[in-house]
């Protein structure tokens, strides 16, 4: 597989109680529809490089979610919650037919709930290192007990996130994320860093952060107490394709295995020396264990997710 040249998305703005942008990574007409959601302070760019070695096939479209990206909140509260009716009212939109989810961390998360609570709207699952809540609770990175603590403090996030943005650059914050999130962030392709260091610096910071801290706290509290969710998950039944970087020090490795434990229907593959990002680190491995699961395991999901005869997305 060569290394496809990256173009930049078409822009689309759709209305679910509020503006929500959306990026149209292009694909042949009547193909199948992946439609991708990022994690917790992340934006459709998080798609940019894995999109060229899927869209050949594929109909690829990305969400940002509330307050994220170019997604504004709009009164909209960015939690969980808000996430997953986001993303329910999206997907109403871009066809009318279910579609093939794909989410990285927290948009794991909110495409799991969605496709749980909607199974009419979703026929099957990409879960790219994932932030679910599983019933057993083990090792936990000392980065995600600070954030944990930073996120549970009220004001302390808040002055927290106020001090850095006045210390730090659009390029050293995108620079900074990447570092947490991959094992080696020169893997990320030159332009697609320099797209997420554009519309970093084109994004009111102060709005951004008090999304991602809304964000934060909602997954923290998600994770603390697991219970809801992991009924609300338990029934889940719709085949899924589970990546997962082996590296990743957000959500390690065990919890991963935890999370497929007792599915038939869970494919788990792990990307070796790999962080939490796959789809930004090794984009091609990335492509390539999606489009083998579509035409393996996931086959069914993948016709099912064909609009042919149906409406076109975001058209």
């Amino acid at each position: 597989m060569t290394t496809p040249a990256y173009a930049p998305p078409v822009d689309r703005q759709l209305d679910v109680d509020g503006p929500v942008h959306v990026a149209d990574y292009g694909g042949p007409d009547g193909a199948p529809l992946l439609v991708a959601v990022h994690g917790l302070g992340g934006s459709h760019l998080n798609w940019a490089a894995v999109a060229p070695y899927l869209c050949d096939r594929y109909r690829m479209v990305a969400v940002d979610l509330l307050g994220h990206g170019r997604t504004p909140t709009a009164g909209r509260t960015a939690d969980v919650a808000g996430h997953v009716d986001l993303l329910d009212g999206t997907l109403a939109q871009l066809s009318d037919g279910p579609v093939i989810l794909v989410g990285n961390s927290l948009g794991g998360l909110v495409s799991a709930l969605c496709a749980a609570g909607s199974p009419e709207r979703v026929a099957g699952l990409v879960l790219i290192d994932p932030a679910l809540p599983t019933g057993r609770i083990g090792m936990v990175h000392p980065r995600v007990v600070s954030n944990f603590v930073l996120c549970a403090v009220p004001g302390v996030g808040e002055r927290y996130l106020a001090a850095r943005r006045t210390r730090t650059t659009p390029e050293q914050t995108v620079r900074r994320v990447l570092g947490v999130t991959c094992v080696d962030p020169g893997r990320v392709p030159a332009d697609v860093v320099g797209a997420h260091i554009e519309l970093t610096a084109s994004r009111d910071r102060a709005l951004g952060d008090a999304a991602y801290l809304a964000s934060a706290r909602s997954l923290s509290r998600t994770l603390a107490r697991p219970g809801p969710t992991v009924d609300r998950l338990a029934g889940l039944d719709v085949p899924v394709l589970h990546l997962h970087g082996d590296r990743d020090v957000l959500v390690p490795l065990a919890a991963a295995r935890r999370m497929a434990e007792g599915r038939t229907a869970w494919r788990l593959e792990v990307a070796r020396d790999i962080g939490h990002a796959p789809m930004l680190e090794a984009p091609q491995w990335t492509a390539l264990r999606i489009t083998g699961w579509l035409d393996g395991e996931g086959a069914a999901a993948r016709d099912a997710a064909r609009p042919a005869g149906r409406t076109s997305p975001v058209s």
